[in-house]
């Protein structure tokens, strides 16, 4: 495309050349050229955006998986450590929360928050050997570790979209496309230190 250009633009010289409208020409080629450039610019803000929106929505398809594992989990193992009302009660409320973000930023808040709930049930159960050993708990331990495989995959994917609109955003002259067209730069799912591994699932 872009040797045909040169072509066009050589073609344009050699039978202007003398031509008292060459200078007009000239400036006729360049506006071609920055044209085709910025359609070019804006169709490459629209791929990235539409590759993010779908990797998001793959993370989201994994999330939702992990919101319908843990009321079952809290429930198996609320019957062997009824005393720790306050952890299940915050796993829960974290899970809600997470589940019932409006916003990109909101939910991916929402996602760290439930991790560090999640760890704390885990740490809580270690205390109690026959939930431990329990069939139920067993199974949605793997489920949920399988899940959590699942989200990390899927999240380095979205991150990896997420920064490449993000350069482009702020590069020159590309940036001056995202200006006019209204692109602005998109939340990594960026996790705590503390939470830099996935929930410790142990059996």
């Amino acid at each position: 495309m872009f040797l045909e250009r040169l072509n066009i633009t050589d073609f344009l010289l050699k039978h202007v050349k003398g031509c008292a409208y060459m200078p007009t020409f000239i400036f006729l080629i360049v506006v071609v050229i920055l044209v085709f450039w910025f359609i070019a610019a804006y169709n490459s803000f629209v791929k990235l955006r539409n590759m993010i929106r779908e990797a998001f929505s793959t993370m989201d398809v994994y999330m939702k998986k992990r919101y319908d594992l843990i009321p079952n989990l809290v429930e198996t193992v609320k019957g062997y450590a009824k005393h720790e009302q306050t952890t299940l009660e915050k796993v829960i409320s974290a899970r809600n929360a997470a589940a019932g973000a409006t916003t990109v930023e909101g939910r991916l808040e929402g996602e760290n928050a439930l991790t560090g709930t999640l760890r704390s049930l885990f740490a809580v159960a270690e205390a109690y050997p026959d939930l431990k050993a329990n069939t139920n708990f067993i199974d949605l331990q793997k489920q949920l570790q399988s899940v959590e495989g699942e989200i990390a995959n899927s999240r380095k994917y979205y991150n990896a979209v997420v920064r490449d609109f993000n350069t482009k955003t702020e590069s020159f002259p590309s940036v001056i496309v995202a200006s006019i067209f209204g692109f602005k730069r998109e939340p990594l799912f960026e996790i705590a230190n503390e939470e830099r591994q996935n929930v410790k699932v142990q059996f």
